[in-house]
Parts: C-alpha cells; structure tokens; sequence
C-alpha cells in the first residue's frame, strides 16, 4: 500500500532507518560476541622449560652487550614444552644432539632433548609441532628427533639462509642442519610463517623483531596465568630485560630493545617473559623440578 500523503511517508522511510540501524547495530553486537567467544574458545597452555644440558663457564659478554669481559656463567641448555588438553604438544626449539656438536662444546649433564622431554612424559613421536625460533645449531638442530612433528620457521629466515635443496647460504647456518631443513621441508612437514604477529597455532602467536637472526621470532602463549612469552635467545637472561641492555649477538640492537618492550607489553605478568639461556628459570619456576620448571 502507497502512503496517502507527505507525513505518512516520512514515517514511513524514519521506521526503515530505525529498522536498518537496528539490524547493524545487532549484527555488530553479534560479531563482537562471537569475536570474544573465539578468544575465550583459544586453548590454554601448560609451559614447561625443560634442561637437557649446561654449557659451563660461558663469557656474559657474549649474552649481555657492555658486560665486563670476565663474568662466566653456566648457561642453560632448553627446550620449551608447551602442552594442550587436547593432546597437542608443542615444542619452542628443538635444541641440539650431533655428536660433532657435542664434542665441540662440551656440555654437562648432557642428554638428547628428545629424551629430556620424554623423561617428562612426551614421547618423541608425540610431539605434534616445534616452533623453531631462528636457525642457529642449538636450537635447530634436534628437529630430526621428533619424526611426526610439524616445524614452524619464518620464511624470510627459511629462505635468507638456505636454498630449497638445503645449500647453506653462510655459515651462521650449520650446513648439515640445512640439509636436515630441507630435508623435512621435502616432506611436507616445514610450515613457513609469512611476519609478525601470526596466530600459527590456536592460541599461540609468533613475534618478528628480536632480530638475533635476520628473522627470529618469538612466541606469545595462552596459558591459565596470562600470556607467557617464550623469548628464546631474542632475551638471552633476566639480565637483558632488568638493565634494557640488547642482547650481544643481534643484527639490530635498537630492534632488539623494542622487541624485549613489547615482550613486557604482550606477557600477562612480566615474571612470564621467558629467556632463553637463564638459569635462573629454575629457581623461580622450582616446580615441578628435577630440569624441569613450569612457568605460571
């Protein structure tokens, strides 16, 4: 039926804005519903460091920039075990088990990563992914052990240090563990993260800009206690983030400090940025012990 005069058609087209208003403003409502559905849906984490080795007597200088000269440290040797209810479980790192590697730096209290995490209850073959913070041999190198796990690596990292047939581009890549890359990427097992902040897994998001390697990451989690950041070696110790000093080997210092602010920005508490080195980690994390700290 056509209105019969001027005002009846006004009112008419006024009930048309209402209405149309009406249903944006309910469709937003939905949308901010299911948005905040979607991020209280994200899994929760239970995070583990797990210690497979020391390297003894290692130059701070080499960890802190401006350090004196002639501290030492036994720094840790990790693997961080991040575990799902739904049976995922994800490894930040892979560390390292070559018997070159082993002869040449000497660790202590040495034992494969593989078997560190299934001292713990995770069994190699369980292991569904490793999220490989940068590409250097002590964090790199045990991707062979865990047979069935997907590897999570940046592709400009991929890609800057080696080739697809796993020809090392320069040698802060080891040329057997650029063949080992290659190797599992041939397989179909690789999976390169396109930049900074990407949620790779349900509730896990890589971070770009430590740049200790040309494109290291680092790992926001989703945990009961908020947000914990696996720094890996992007934060060498407690020491970095204490003194706002970047760390020694990095491509980018002033890079390096914005990442380790952003780090403080992204953690649910700050006593959950993780480092990558520290073993302080076990005295504040003493539980469950015996190598093994549980950060919350």
């Amino acid at each position: 039926m056509r209105p019969t005069n001027l005002h009846s058609a006004k009112r008419g087209i006024r009930r048309g804005a209402i209405s149309t208003a009406a249903l944006i403003a309910t469709a937003l409502a939905g949308s901010t519903v299911a948005a905040s559905a979607a991020r209280l849906a994200a899994p929760s984490y239970e995070v583990y460091a797990i210690r497979y080795a020391t390297v003894p007597a290692f130059k701070v200088s080499g960890l802190i920039a401006g350090a004196d000269t002639s501290r030492r440290l036994d720094i840790a040797m990790m693997v961080w075990l991040l575990k799902a209810a739904d049976g995922r479980n994800v490894l930040v790192d892979a560390g390292f088990h070559r018997a070159d590697l082993v002869a040449r730096w000497k660790p202590e209290q040495f034992m494969p990563p593989s078997e560190a995490v299934a001292k713990f209850g995770v069994k190699p073959e369980d292991v569904t992914d490793v999220i490989v913070s940068h590409i250097h041999w002590d964090h790199l190198d045990g991707i062979d052990l865990f047979p069935k796990a997907r590897v999570w690596l940046q592709r400009d990292e991929f890609n800057y240090y080696l080739d697809s047939s796993g020809t090392a581009k320069n040698r802060t890549i080891d040329a057997a563990d650029a063949k080992i890359l290659a190797d599992i990427a041939r397989q179909g097992r690789v999976m390169l993260v396109d930049g900074d902040a990407k949620e790779i897994i349900p509730g896990i998001t890589v971070y770009t800009g430590g740049k200790h390697t040309f494109a290291s990451q680092f790992a926001g989690v989703n945990t009961a206690s908020g947000t914990v950041v696996i720094a890996s070696d992007n934060m060498y110790l407690y020491e970095n983030l204490a003194r706002h000093a970047p760390i020694a080997q990095t491509l980018d210092a002033e890079s390096n400090l914005r990442a380790q602010a952003r780090m403080v920005g992204l953690a649910g508490d700050p006593r959950l940025i993780v480092p990558g080195h520290d073993p302080e980690i076990f005295s504040r994390f003493p539980l469950p012990g015996n190598g093994v700290a549980r950060i919350r």
